[in-house]
């Protein structure tokens, strides 16, 4: 994956600040575009198979399209665009198998974490967590899909726990692919019914101070969601 990078450079000499100037603006500006084009891609605004424009997308952000370019390659990198040589960058969309994978990874994943995270859970921890899920209930019982986010909030609360940014980061990114997919089963069953017995669950193993149940529970949970979106997903070539 293409990094972000904050070039501060303290040489006296114009060239070398410059240089440094030029490097700090160019990343900051990769940054920018690969935040707005994700955010775009994780709120639905563009569907699967469809192609991104970087003339377009530059011109709307209010920068060259090089930046762009190079966002396109990040994402690509997150699975969430394919570049294809005579199309250009396309909008990734999962197949059912794929979406199944992507549950999979994402519930060893979190399993993991959750069994890292297991020293770190104090009663502080859990009452946060409680509290994320209140917020998480509330958005969903006014239909607001801000349930995502407090969704997202509350796995990556236990995740950040585990203290392993590595790890946190392709947990995110997973999340990321699938959020479209999150988005339209949320509009669709209005709220779901169940994820508030679910994570109480989650938070009730971890009270229990057994990392092994807590890993076990949080992958249950996880792998149970997949069959719920299936059905919004391309059918499997």
């Amino acid at each position: 994956m293409i990094g972000s990078v904050d070039t501060k450079s303290q040489s006296g000499r114009l060239m070398s600040s410059s240089i440094a100037s030029f490097g700090k603006h160019a990343s900051t500006a990769e940054e920018e575009a690969y935040l707005h084009i994700q955010r775009a891609l994780r709120l639905g605004r563009y569907k699967p198979g469809e192609r991104l424009i970087p003339e377009d997308i530059a011109s709307e952000i209010g920068m060259s399209r090089m930046p762009v370019r190079e966002a396109f390659r990040r994402l690509a990198s997150d699975g969430l665009v394919v570049l294809r040589p005579n199309r250009g960058c396309i909008v990734a969309g999962l197949t059912v198998d794929e979406l199944y994978e992507i549950f999979e990874m994402r519930s060893v994943l979190e399993g993991l974490a959750v069994r890292l995270a297991m020293p770190r859970i104090d009663e502080d921890e859990l009452e946060e967590l409680d509290r994320l899920l209140e917020r998480m209930e509330r958005a969903g019982k006014s239909g607001s899909s801000d349930w995502v986010v407090r969704h997202q909030e509350f796995h990556g609360r236990i995740c950040a726990l585990s203290q392993r940014p590595k790890l946190t980061h392709q947990i995110a990114t997973l999340h990321a692919v699938i959020e479209p997919y999150m988005r339209i089963w949320f509009d669709y069953v209005e709220k779901p019914l169940s994820a508030r017995e679910e994570h109480a669950a989650v938070i009730a193993a971890l009270r229990s101070g057994d990392a092994h149940k807590a890993e076990q529970v949080m992958q249950y949970h996880i792998l149970g969601t997949a069959p719920l979106l299936a059905e919004f997903a391309t059918p499997s070539r």
